[in-house]
């Protein structure tokens, strides 16, 4: 079974246009992020996924692969599904990189894809400890709730489990909370059959996409990381992170 490395990338972006090709200490974003990616050496191949021939120039340009997308795929599950299509039927686990966060560690995309060695998992993503009230209480970090196992029972932006009986400040010191980071493996079957799934219900109110594949019955297993790298949303964060470099 052979693993594809999929980096969604799109031009348009409300908060940041242009996003995949903003400069970081004299490279482009989505040549910092393939090149984070081909480090990992579990992925047999490695591709950006783009509905904008500026990017595609761009990441052929710097001897990256590329394929052109169509422009009305709305989430980069749907994007890395048409690439996944393309492909020959070795590859059996596609994994969907983030194209916004320039320092992903390929620690965390080789923990991912050796999810896979377990015949059983359909999609995988990862998680991490939550060890601050601010991460726990901010409706931007995604909060995961788990079996036993390790399956995602639940995602949601409100702190789960609810700690019933303590005061919120104490929350963390009786319950170990965890939030998604946001990278995600799926097997290709799965990948196919889950874009075309309808909105369901907690995702709309969430605005969660992963909440349709659970509401529909997928299973997704987490593995905890230490690692979190910064995703770049607005030019702040931009800033921010060449200022830090």
């Amino acid at each position: 079974m052979k693993i594809a490395g999929i980096i969604p990338a799109r031009y348009a972006s409300s908060r940041f246009p242009g996003k995949p090709l903003a400069d970081i200490l004299g490279k482009p974003m989505i040549q910092h992020v393939y090149e984070q990616s081909l480090k990992c050496a579990l992925l047999d191949d490695l591709y950006v996924a783009t509905d904008d021939s500026r990017i595609f120039d761009c990441v052929i340009g710097f001897g990256g692969k590329a394929l052109m997308t169509a422009e009305s795929h709305t989430t980069g599950t749907e994007r890395c599904h048409e690439v996944a299509s393309s492909l020959d039927s070795s590859f059996g686990v596609v994994i969907n990189i983030q194209g916004d966060e320039p320092y992903i560690h390929p620690g965390q995309i080789e923990q991912l894809a050796s999810a896979f060695l377990q015949d059983d998992i359909q999609i995988a993503t990862l998680v991490k400890k939550i060890r601050t009230r601010d991460e726990l209480f901010n409706p931007n970090v995604v909060k995961v709730m788990t079996d036993h196992s390790g399956r995602a029972i639940c995602f949601s932006r409100s702190p789960i489990p609810f700690c019933r009986g303590k005061e919120e400040a104490d929350w963390l010191e009786n319950t170990i909370y965890f939030k998604h980071i946001g990278i995600y493996g799926y097997r290709t079957d799965v990948l196919r059959k889950i874009v075309s799934l309808p909105v369901a219900p907690p995702e709309k109110a969430e605005s969660l996409e992963q909440m349709r594949w659970i509401w529909n019955g997928y299973s997704i297993m987490t593995r905890e990381t230490e690692y979190e790298s910064i995703a770049i949303d607005t030019p702040a964060d931009l800033l921010l992170i060449t200022n830090n470099s």
